[in-house]
């Protein structure tokens, strides 16, 4: 429990300074360079020796080690995630001014956020800004504090809302307060005042809400854990501390972890799009690929796909599979599907529970009930692209695409340890 508990803590660090994708892959960045790895820009030209690489390409990552003796036909083991979470992303001219002297903000539903958990939470907005230096451009994270809420209307002006059920408009009933009598306030002057530069200088965002309370260990015995966005960096976490444990084996280990899922991955950095092939076509350059080396080493390789599923919901139980009744603190998901939502094909399934095995933890099969279609990963996209054995896994969350998602202890520290022992070949 002591090893789960300090596991959970260092997840916790890692949401808490990861309010967007493009901080996620910085706070990666981080970490893998004080392990001893080298940032590669992808406008120069890559000279691989044996060591650990690593790429950030807007919100998303890819890293990996070329291990001492890699020839042109040494496979991969990839694990797949994803760095975004539902959420709201500021609309240009962001600023609303009511009549009635409110300060809003106009933002725009990204991805499929349960909307109602959203409201009445102190919010802060945080992400990427362009900004003009001179005759070029620089970019800038930027992160504020609890700055903003979306106020629920209180029952007393809505008296069925307990008996109907809440219904909410995302365009009316979405926009967060963030001042009151400040009609001379704008956010966009807030945000350049927080990186020093003027309001003139902001070229281009990508700013988003995130919550501001921070994850939280609870229960009775500490077997709770309360986060947002664990939908998906529970999984962008556990893979980093897999490739940052394992041990060199006979395969070329790699994280890639994607911007957009939570919007169909059709982006130049989501795993629809050419990064993760950009990046395996140089390690194989690197390494001298000719003639059929390329198709050899795919056809060797296997994409751990890395996502968040679902626990057996208590007062909603019959949303599930009758047969198939995974629990947090069970142990991590694999997930199948039978058409194909997920990767995960009777190969795959092995290669998983061997390397469960190897690492002494506890699996879940996962699938849906026949009257509730499930969700979809970067699984299959990463398939289908490539043509890589794919298996589709992850901790089993209650209240996902909540702002505060509920996960169980021991799950993510099961997960990372299993990603090791795949990342070192026991598999």
């Amino acid at each position: 429990m002591a090893a789960a508990l300090e596991h959970i803590k260092d997840l916790g660090d890692f949401v808490v300074a990861s309010p967007t994708p493009f901080h996620a892959v910085a706070e990666a960045g981080r970490r893998l360079t004080e392990a001893g790895f080298t940032e590669l820009d992808e406008t120069a030209t890559w000279e691989l020796v044996p060591g650990g690489y690593y790429i950030v390409r807007d919100g998303s990552l890819v890293a990996w080690r070329i291990p001492d003796g890699a020839t042109p036909g040494t496979a991969f083991r990839i694990i797949g995630s994803h760095t975004d979470s539902p959420t709201f992303k500021l609309k240009p001219r962001p600023d609303i001014r009511t009549g009635d002297g409110w300060q809003q903000i106009g933002v725009e539903v990204y991805g499929g956020p349960l909307l109602n958990s959203w409201l009445d939470r102190e919010l802060g907005l945080a992400g990427l800004a362009v900004i003009a230096d001179g005759d070029q451009t620089r970019t800038e994270l930027v992160k504020t504090g609890p700055i903003m809420r979306i106020p629920q209307l209180a029952p007393h002006l809505d008296r069925g809302v307990n008996a109907n059920g809440l219904t909410l408009d995302p365009q009316q009933h979405t926009a967060p307060v963030w001042g009151v009598g400040r009609p001379d306030r704008g956010i966009l002057d807030h945000l350049a005042g927080l990186v020093g530069i003027g309001r003139d200088q902001l070229l281009g965002y990508d700013i988003t809400a995130y919550d501001t309370n921070p994850p939280a260990v609870f229960g009775a015995d500490d077997e709770f854990f309360a986060s947002g966005r664990l939908d998906n960096l529970s999984s962008v976490h556990a893979g980093l501390s897999a490739l940052l444990h394992a041990e060199p084996g006979a395969y070329i280990p790699m994280l890639a972890a994607f911007d957009h899922e939570e919007v169909g991955s059709s982006s130049r950095s989501g795993a629809a799009g050419p990064i993760l092939e950009d990046v395996l076509t140089r390690i194989g350059s690197a390494l001298g690929y000719a003639g059929q080396d390329q198709l050899r080493a795919y056809a060797g390789s296997v994409c751990l796909s890395g996502d968040a599923g679902h626990s057996v919901h208590p007062n909603y139980p019959g949303h599930h599979d009758p047969q198939n009744r995974p629990l947090i603190n069970g142990g991590p998901l694999l997930k199948i599907n039978a058409v194909q939502r997920y990767a995960t094909d009777a190969r795959g399934a092995a290669i998983w529970r061997r390397a469960c095995a190897a690492a002494g933890v506890r699996s879940q099969d996962f699938v849906s009930n026949n009257a509730i279609p499930c969700g979809s990963t970067i699984g299959p996209i990463t398939a289908t692209r490539l043509g890589i054995t794919t298996v589709d896994v992850g901790i089993p969350l209650v209240s996902m695409h909540s702002a505060r998602e509920l996960a169980g202890v021991n799950d993510a520290l099961a997960l990372s340890r299993a990603m090791q022992a795949f990342l070192t070949d026991h598999a």
